[in-house]
């Protein structure tokens, strides 16, 4: 298979739903044809991402995913746009890659900046309370969230340092609400002795 793996994958699903199209119940069942398009591909997802399930009668049921791609627009305090992406699917990470398929996956994350707190949310949905992992390094707050059927992780970058001893954090229906308090840093004048 050649580096261009997605788009030749792309193609032939198109060539084959044509075909499948054409037949409208023929010989073939529409779900072989279908599988038959995801064999070469699933090869390139990580192995926790295509799951096999046997069935009473003998067959094998294939699961894909979750495979999820987002992103979120915000305006700066500089005025500027904000593009933040989440999700377990990077595109265009090299011409020669076109996609990248991760096992982790990027929570969608905002930064709430307040008069003397920072918040940050975050969509972790289908992991419990125990499963999430918090640490503060810095200006750094790292989240991390495992459970048998999702994994998250992300390094999320704050707008000034804050105080970890004060951090308080809750979760609820897959919103994960971490509240950080910023460090004052007071600006004290240097006395100048007159001569």
């Amino acid at each position: 298979m050649s580096e261009d793996w997605f788009e030749e994958w792309f193609e032939k699903l198109e060539k084959d739903l044509r075909r499948m199209m054409r037949r409208a119940f023929g010989a073939t069942p529409f779900e072989e044809d279908f599988f038959d398009l995801f064999k070469g591909l699933e090869e390139k997802f990580p192995k926790d991402l295509v799951r096999e399930e046997k069935l009473p009668d003998g067959s094998v049921r294939r699961e894909y995913g979750p495979f999820v791609y987002g992103y979120s627009v915000r305006i700066g305090p500089d005025g500027k746009p904000i593009v933040r992406e989440f999700g377990n699917v990077k595109r265009k990470v090299s011409p020669a890659k076109p996609l990248e398929v991760k096992e982790t996956a990027e929570p969608l994350i905002d930064v709430i900046t307040e008069e003397d707190k920072i918040k940050v949310i975050a969509e972790v949905p289908g992991v419990d309370k125990q499963d999430i992992k918090l640490n503060v390094v810095g200006k750094t707050l790292s989240i991390r969230a495992e459970s048998e059927k999702r994994k998250y992780s992300k390094d999320v970058e704050l707008p000034e340092e804050v105080d970890p001893k004060t951090a308080k954090a809750s979760y609820k229906n897959g919103i994960l609400e971490v509240t950080l308090n910023r460090i004052r840093k007071e600006k004290k004048g240097e006395e100048i002795p007159v001569e």
